[in-house]
Formats: C-alpha cells, sequence, structure tokens
C-alpha cells in the first residue's frame, strides 16, 4: 500500500503544479487592471467615487492646474509627507503609477456637479468656536502678523512680523489659492483652496473654526469691508456663491448671460469696500459684474427704461443685485485705482485682426495678442484702452504717487519690463526693463522702493529689481544664485521686505528695506505667499487686493 501512495502524492502534487501552472500562464496573459480598476481599488476610499475629493483633496484636470504630471507621479510613488497619502511604489509598478497619474487628469464624465443643497451639507464648524477669547492667545502684535502658506507641503506657518518668529504653524488644505482674506479686526482670516474649500481660521486662538465648500475647483473668496460677507469665485461649476461670515450659504449666482444661453467660468471677484460691493470678472462672457451688499444700494434695470422714475422698468433689487456692465473681450483679472471708481483689466491673447494685404506677409504667423482695458464703473462702460504690450499682470499691479499725478506699475508676464501707466491720461509713461519677466511686484508707503521678482524667466529667476518710485529707474538688485525669488510683503511699518525662496527647500528672507541687507532666513517648504495683516485690511500702498 505505501507504494501505491507514494504514487497518489506524487500524482496529486503534479497535478497541483499544472493546475498552479496555468493559473500562472493565465495571470500573464491576463490584461493590466485599467486605471478606473485602480483608482477603484487603491484612491475611492480617499478621494471620492467622482474623485471630488474627500479624506484627500480632489483629482479633477481643474484642481490639478499647477501639479505637474511628473510630480503627480511621484506623490502616488512616495506619498506626500505630514499628510495621510501613502506611498504606492510597492504596490504598484511604474507602468501602472504613470497610467494612474495620467487617468486622473482627464476629465470626469459625466461631468460632476455641486449645488447649494451640497454646499450647505459640506459645511462644518467647530464646536464651542463661538466661545473661544477676545484676545490673542500669543504674544506678539496681531496687526504685524504675517499669513504664510507653504506649498511645498499645504502648510501654513504665523510670523511674527517684529522678531521675525514662527508663532505657529498649522496644515492647511490642498493647493490654496487666491491670497488669503482677512475680516476687518484682523482676527480671522479666510483661505480659499482650488478645489473649492474656503476654511475660516481664527488668528488669536489658532484653530480652524468653519470649513465650507463653495464649489469644486475655485478660482478665490474675497470679505467684504464691513466683515459681514465672503464671496467665491468657481471655475467649476460656473457660480459665485456668497455666504455670511460664519459661512452659511446665502445664495448662488449662475455666472451667465441675462437671457441664460451663455455660462462662464469665474475669473475673479475682489471687495471693493468704498463701493461697498463685490466686482466679479466672467472669463468666457464679455462682461464685469458688481454685486452690492449695501442695504441702500439702488434697484437695478437691466434693458432700455423711458423714465425708471415713473416706473417704465422692471427692476431688481440692487442689494446683492447683479449690475453688467458690457465689454467687448472677457476680463481675466483685473486692478482698481486708488478712488475704486475704474477697474483694470487684462484680456486673453486674441488674434490680430486681418491685415490688408500689403502687410499680411509680414503679420503672417504673428502669435495672439493680449489687450487691457479701463472700466468706468460708475457709468458702467469701458473708457481706455491700456498700452501694455505682451502680457500685462494687473492683479500684481501697484498705484503710487509720481511727479504730481498717480502712475499704475504692473509686472509683464512676456517680456522683461515694467510697464508705466499715467492714471489720469491713461499713457504710457515708461517702460523699465527688467532681467526678465515676473509675476509679483510689492511696495510699500514708507519705501522709495518698488521690489518686483523675474521668477517667470529661466535665466533670471534667481533676481529681484527694485525701481525707485521717485525716478522710475532701476535702483538695486537682489540675487539668491541658482533659486527662484519671488513674492515680497512689507511689515506694517515698511521697514522689513519679506521675500521667499521659492523652492520645496526654500525660505522666508528678511531684508531691511533701507539697506537691503539680509537680516534674518527661515526654512520653508516653498512659500508661495505672505501676506501682513496690517497692510492687508488697511490696503495699504502697494499690497495686493
Amino acid at each position: 500500500m505505501r507504494p501505491a501512495l507514494h504514487t497518489a502524492g506524487r500524482l496529486a502534487l503534479a497535478a497541483g503544479l499544472v493546475a498552479l501552472g496555468v493559473d500562472l500562464a493565465r495571470a500573464a496573459d491576463a490584461p493590466p487592471p485599467s486605471p478606473a480598476a485602480l483608482y477603484e481599488q487603491h484612491c475611492v476610499a480617499c478621494h471620492g467615487a467622482q474623485r471630488l475629493g474627500g479624506m484627500g483633496p480632489a483629482l479633477l484636470p481643474q484642481s490639478l492646474e499647477r501639479l505637474k504630471p511628473a510630480e503627480a507621479q511621484r506623490v502616488i510613488a512616495q506619498g506626500r509627507a505630514a499628510t495621510q497619502m501613502p506611498a504606492f511604489a510597492e504596490k504598484l509598478s511604474g507602468t501602472e503609477i504613470q497610467a494612474l497619474a495620467q487617468w486622473i487628469y482627464a476629465p470626469v464624465s459625466p461631468a460632476p456637479s455641486w449645488s447649494e443643497a451640497d454646499i450647505r451639507a459640506s459645511r462644518t464648524e467647530t464646536p464651542q468656536a463661538k466661545e473661544l477669547p477676545n484676545k490673542p492667545q500669543w504674544k506678539a502684535d496681531p496687526m504685524n502678523l504675517f499669513v504664510v502658506v507653504e506649498g511645498g507641503d499645504h502648510h501654513v506657518s504665523l510670523v511674527d512680523g517684529d522678531r521675525f518668529e514662527v508663532i505657529h504653524r498649522f496644515a492647511s488644505r490642498f493647493a490654496l489659492h487666491g491670497g488669503p482674506k482677512f475680516s476687518p479686526d484682523g482676527r480671522f482670516v479666510y483661505f480659499g483652496s482650488r478645489d473649492g474649500w474656503i476654511t475660516k481660521y481664527d488668528l488669536w486662538n489658532l484653530q480652524v473654526v468653519a470649513e465650507v465648500r463653495a464649489g469644486l475647483n475655485m478660482r478665490n473668496v474675497a470679505v467684504s469691508g464691513d466683515g459681514r460677507w465672503v464671496m467665491a469665485a468657481n471655475y467649476l461649476p460656473h457660480t459665485l456663491a456668497l455666504f455670511d461670515a460664519n459661512l452659511n450659504l446665502v445664495k448662488s449666482y449662475a455666472a451667465a448671460t441675462l437671457d441664460g444661453k451663455a455660462s462662464s467660468r469665474v475669473s475673479a471677484v475682489y471687495d471693493a469696500a468704498p463701493r461697498k460691493s463685490f466686482v466679479v470678472a466672467l472669463k468666457d462672457i464679455a462682461e464685469l459684474w458688481e454685486i452690492s451688499y449695501d442695504p441702500k444700494a439702488e434697484p437695478i434695470f437691466d434693458g432700455y427704461v423711458h423714465d425708471y422714475k415713473m416706473g417704465e422698468g422692471i427692476a431688481t433689487p440692487g442689494t446683492f443685485g447683479v449690475r453688467r456692465t458690457r465689454l467687448d473681450e472677457p476680463l481675466d483679472d483685473f486692478f482698481f485705482d486708488q478712488s475704486y471708481r475704474y477697474a483694470l483689466g487684462a484680456t486673453r491673447p486674441k488674434e490680430k485682426a486681418a491685415a490688408p494685404a500689403a502687410s499680411a506677409a509680414s503679420d503672417a504667423g504673428a502669435a495672439p495678442v493680449p489687450t487691457a482695458q479701463v472700466v468706468n464703473l460708475d457709468i458702467r462702460k469701458k473708457v481706455a484702452e491700456l498700452p501694455i504690450a505682451g502680457m500685462p499682470h494687473l492683479g500684481s499691479g501697484i498705484t503710487f504717487a509720481w511727479q504730481g499725478t498717480t502712475v499704475l506699475a504692473s509686472p509683464n508676464l512676456q517680456g522683461g519690463a515694467i510697464d508705466v501707466i499715467d492714471m489720469k491720461s491713461w499713457k504710457p509713461l515708461r517702460s523699465i526693463a527688467t532681467p526678465g519677466p515676473g509675476f509679483f511686484m510689492r511696495s510699500h508707503e514708507a519705501t522709495p522702493y518698488a521690489w518686483t521678482d523675474s521668477m517667470m524667466s529661466p535665466g533670471a529667476k534667481d533676481t529681484l529689481t527694485l525701481i525707485d518710485k521717485r525716478t522710475l529707474q532701476v535702483a538695486a538688485q537682489i540675487r539668491e544664485p541658482g533659486r527662484t525669488l519671488a513674492h515680497t510683503e512689507f511689515t506694517k511699518d515698511g521697514r522689513y521686505a519679506l521675500v521667499s525662496v521659492w523652492e520645496m527647500d526654500g525660505a522666508l528672507i528678511v531684508f531691511d528695506a533701507t539697506t537691503l541687507k539680509e537680516v534674518k532666513r527661515l526654512p520653508m517648504s516653498k512659500p508661495v505667499g505672505k501676506y501682513n495683516v496690517w497692510n492687508k485690511i488697511t490696503r495699504s500702498e502697494g499690497t495686493s487686493h
């Protein structure tokens, strides 16, 4: 019997090996899992079935505009430090990681929606937030505090603007965008993220007090001058969302023409405090909107009215109603003059008009050209075009007094120059050469210099150029060889300038704004922007809106 048992065992082992070989052969022949299947297995729990986000951020093409595909592959493979994003290099092959990274940049089909009910359901509030102490729980000047957004690992640092020390550091939502906005007393700051979240943070008590998701892809938020209202500008869906100061939804606006036949992404919304209104740029519709939060706002009459005093027109309420200024071209972004009577906006590049036959050859293949326009918000009409070549970044422009007039100085995203415009005649005064195109320009009423970067230039991104506001000439340059210098902001008294070294292993450099000598350096993870509380709430000269 024993030989028979041995024979049977050998036969069973052989049969098992044959079956295993068949299974392995079938596995080898099986097609690799699709990116959708990989996402379902490894990602859906944190990022949501429609990639709208959850514990992790939204993975939509609109939300990932600033994340390069190569970096996305690195994050999938290696994870992200100080977050719950794990590394998948040991679970997925290189080919699978590449396929998954490509897939998250593809549009979701069908396109996701985000309703008022979704907005209200997303809101959270920290328990007992209203009972927190009404004074700072730390020792420093709350008006000279800097809020520093660190894009490298999605954190925010709070920096004492007198001692230049970090008071506190905390994790933020993924990809904050558009610059934080402050309540009038400087206690609260509102952050907006690319994937639509608004976070209300109590700077005095160092904690989040409320959050809400206004949309799926958001450009920026604005806070009203009286601190009562918050408005969010969305790319997806095509809406504006209005909240009270505690982030309760008041209403949403469809970003559409009056007849509803065309809709638009919302480029930007800013507060025009002297006008008690929000001003809104639409990316795909040639209109500029003004939405008043003044309880005494005049009614709005759309269309032709023979005599509105006689009631010969159907009015809509002026408070929180939309006043439309029709334009020739949509605005991408804009800037206000110091009176807030004028909005100065840049348009997307457009093809040149057809040239006469005699000059057609010289214009053949010419690149699209952008334009810039001046809109009078009182008469709701374009009143001038700005003679700025290249691609002006008016959102980072500054204004200051010069020889009896007020001038606008704006960086250029294409050319290495600062354009200076007379704001009375809207005529060019000077084009000041810089080492390369830049993105940010800043100044302060207590300093004679305007600081601008050349961060868009491959060969000069390590250089800051200081322009004398009295002579409109280059006064000095500051370099950080091999690095990227960008986004200057000043202490509330203008004595010191804080500059970002815009790398993952970056830093915040403090300069004496008079001697231009380095005072201190704080290591930070890609500090993409820093915002001084006092300068922002007082709308200091040379600070962005």
